[in-house]
């Protein structure tokens, strides 16, 4: 399984950002997928996930900002951005499934994007 985030970048409180994550080794299609974050000195923080049937949830804490998709033809996941918030800023990961406490157990291996918010 391999995974490889990009997309993160310097933004101002209010603007956006769309994260891509390239999948590799596996059946993308047939797995849910999910996105996750660590701020600094924090654990990790589940977002939002999208299962093989595009049904999709969020935390509480980016409802309404986030979104998350998926492109099988292109083994891709996406998460769209907006109305970025300071504490937002994190180091952001895509994960296979989209079970967060199995994501949260196993933890992340793949490099992550990193997003700053501030003015």
């Amino acid at each position: 399984v391999q995974l490889v985030e990009s997309g993160g970048g310097s933004v101002q409180p209010g603007g956006s950002l769309r994260l891509s994550c390239v999948a590799s080794g596996f059946t993308f299609r047939h797995y849910g997928m999910s996105w996750v974050r660590q701020a600094p000195g924090k654990g990790l923080e589940w977002l939002s996930a999208i299962s093989s049937n595009y049904k999709t949830s969020y935390a509480d804490s980016v409802k309404g900002r986030f979104t998350i998709s998926r492109d099988n033809a292109k083994n891709t996941l996406y998460l769209q951005m907006n109305s970025l918030k300071v504490e937002d800023t994190a180091v952001y990961y895509c994960a296979a499934g989209s079970d967060e406490t199995s994501i949260k157990a196993r933890g992340v291996e793949s490099q992550g994007t990193q997003v700053t918010v501030s003015s």
